[in-house]
């Protein structure tokens, strides 16, 4: 396997950045060493990034610039939903440009998810652990199904002309929250260039209790998988509020086994890229570099198992 960092925030004195809005600027020299020194084998960039550059020359030039780090643009992050009729054919574009940004800095992932922003909750509030989860596959009908399968095919047929895969991630507040969700989803637009990202920890918070176990949900998955966004959870569930809080830990600290899943993903033959998704507060270097080496370490003892 390859590991890259989809990190989610970008922290080196004196600079402090979200990656939901980072611009090129951000990717600074300081933030781009300790990554770098770190071992990753290249950064998920998001195409809210690529946006703000000038035209195929800034792109280029981009590019470029991190691989002068060591650190290549191996995934470029779309997403978005594409059923709200607000934004579904803004979010469409952005996944049709991603796979232009992606034959650009040399890449042949395009990742994305389906969520919609909140619509209902109060602004800061976490769409996670409670009794209802926004555009879930509980309140979901076959035809949602098949419009979205419907939009995502032909961005499969131009990806696969470049040598480019799209993944799709199972993400919370989506159609595509959990494995029975994905593998229809998966079935639907029926492309070979088409996977799934099987973020477990989105299933593990997504509600108060948890709708299936880490372990039958990476069973399921592990096959069609073609990109894996890795975060841990520690959770703490109020069942006489029906609401659970989680927060994100290292990989090796929360409540999901790592090891099972690692196991399950090696035995299916997945040999992608895990992405180490990173701390959104705290010292994000050592809570994701704890991260990174707990996870080769995991597959270099779980494939020597398996000899």
């Amino acid at each position: 396997m390859k590991y890259c960092y989809a990190n989610r925030r970008q922290a080196a004195y004196p600079d402090v950045h979200s990656t939901w809005s980072a611009r090129p600027e951000h990717f600074t020299d300081r933030w781009l060493t300790a990554v770098n020194k770190n071992g990753y084998d290249g950064l998920e960039v998001g195409a809210n990034t690529l946006d703000l550059l000038d035209g195929d020359a800034g792109v280029i030039g981009f590019r470029e610039r991190l691989e002068g780090f060591g650190l290549p643009i191996v995934a470029v992050r779309a997403g978005g939903s594409l059923l709200e009729a607000k934004s579904a054919f803004r979010n469409l574009g952005v996944m049709k440009r991603s796979v232009e940004y992606a034959e650009s800095v040399g890449s042949s992932l395009v990742v994305g998810n389906l969520m919609a922003p909140q619509r209902y909750l109060p602004a800061g509030w976490e769409p996670t652990g409670g009794v209802y989860s926004q555009d879930s596959s509980r309140d979901a009908s076959i035809y949602l199904y098949e419009r979205v399968a419907d939009s995502i095919r032909p961005v499969c047929d131009s990806a696969a002309d470049r040598g480019i895969t799209v993944a799709i991630e199972m993400h919370h507040a989506s159609p595509v929250d959990n494995s029975w969700s994905a593998l229809l989803l998966h079935e639907l637009v029926d492309r070979p260039n088409f996977g799934i990202n099987p973020d477990i920890g989105n299933v593990a918070w997504a509600y108060h209790e948890a709708e299936e176990s880490p372990e039958d949900n990476v069973k399921a998955l592990a096959p069609i998988s073609v990109y894996w966004h890795c975060k841990n959870v520690v959770r703490v569930n109020h069942p006489e509020n029906e609401r659970s809080i989680s927060w994100k830990s290292s990989l090796e600290d929360g409540e999901m086994d790592y090891r099972f899943l690692m196991t399950a993903m090696v035995q299916a033959g997945y040999d992608g890229f895990v992405a180490i998704e990173g701390g959104r507060v705290g010292d994000q270097f050592e809570m994701d570099t704890r991260s990174l080496k707990y996870m080769r370490r995991l597959e270099a003892e779980v494939r020597a198992e398996a000899l």
